[in-house]
């Protein structure tokens, strides 16, 4: 119809486009009411809002905080490498091309979340959001143990570029070799989404208690003068708030799950020590107590955590803009 209005009005044929309208409108009349939902515009579901502004806030938080990852992975390595070892580009080796899979890991870890999380809830009440943390943690591992790879092999100097570690990878390893390590990084991730994402409901809900207390507290004062506080913007949380709970959130995940980081960090760059490779996670948690000690299970713990607060800060911040515009966008 939009073709036929455009080719009328270039020849015209103003009388014309105003019976196409009307024919228009007298069939559109004739369709029965599910016919004509189908010709109305569909809005897009929840869920989808999630996957693209979960996405494009982990991306660009991923690539602000590059360096500091590549820190805390120089930090946890076998033979203690530092950056006068790899080279000063280490801390950007790479950025670009790994942050590009963040794209597709936050939209996985948002989407899934956001699609599992009403089903759940129905379910297992109170542990619906656990499950649905869960399952989204482990899904968005497809994308993020082959980012982990090429990341943490180039910053330790395996391999020179993006393209060298993939061509490598691919030849000398096959498809397993993007996945080198996934035991540790599946029991790492599925854990640390789940207790950031349950965290971060926790905190959410506190807030808002708190908010209506002092909603309750001063509507006497708001209604002398007209004036009250709709329950819409008590639930709205401002971009400070949401920084500030996805710094708490990830400090609190951090601290769980710094030695499984550390295992799989080893795991991963270990081709880049000639000391003797671990069998597997367990034989490797293991040497590193029996020969450098506990203590070991938390290096790079300063470095992690300063990434991943500021990691989930930043997209636990701008997920509800990106979320909020896609939405007013989807309205209109």
């Amino acid at each position: 119809v939009t073709i036929i209005k455009a080719a009328q009005t270039l020849r015209g044929g103003a009388s014309t486009t105003t019976t196409t309208n009307n024919n228009n409108n007298n069939n559109n009349d004739s369709l029965s009411p599910k016919q004509n939902r189908r010709l109305q515009p569909q809005k897009l579901p929840q869920w989808s809002h999630k996957l693209l502004a979960g996405g494009a806030s982990r991306s660009l938080a991923q690539a602000l905080l590059y360096p500091v990852d590549a820190l805390r992975t120089l930090a946890q390595t076998r033979d203690g490498r530092t950056l006068s070892t790899v080279g000063y580009d280490a801390l950007l080796r790479g950025c670009f091309q790994t942050s590009s899979f963040a794209l597709f890991t936050g939209a996985l870890q948002f989407g899934i979340f956001e699609a599992c999380k009403d089903r759940c809830q129905r379910r297992f009440a109170d542990g619906g959001a656990l499950l649905a943390s869960g399952i989204a943690a482990a899904g968005s591992c497809l994308v993020s143990v082959p980012q982990e790879v090429i990341k943490q092999r180039l910053v330790t100097g395996v391999y020179g570029n993006f393209r060298e570690a993939v061509g490598r990878i691919w030849r000398e390893e096959g498809v397993r070799g993007f996945y080198g390590g996934w035991k540790p990084t599946v029991s790492r991730n599925v854990p640390f989404v789940v207790v950031t994402f349950s965290s971060r409901e926790l905190v959410r809900e506190k807030i808002l208690e708190w908010k209506r207390m002092k909603r309750r507290l001063t509507s006497r004062d708001e209604r002398k003068v007209g004036k009250e506080t709709s329950g819409r913007e008590v639930a709205r949380f401002t971009a400070l708030e949401n920084l500030a709970i996805g710094i708490t959130s990830a400090l609190i995940a951090g601290v769980v799950t710094q030695p499984i980081d550390v295992v799989k960090t080893r795991i991963m760059t270990q081709a880049a020590s000639n000391a003797v490779p671990y069998k597997n996670a367990i034989d490797c948690a293991f040497t590193i107590w029996r020969t450098e000690g506990w203590r070991k299970l938390y290096s790079g713990f300063a470095q992690r955590s300063i990434y991943m607060c500021g990691l989930w800060g930043i997209t636990f911040s701008l997920e509800p803009v990106l979320s909020g515009y896609l939405e007013d966008k989807s309205c209109n």
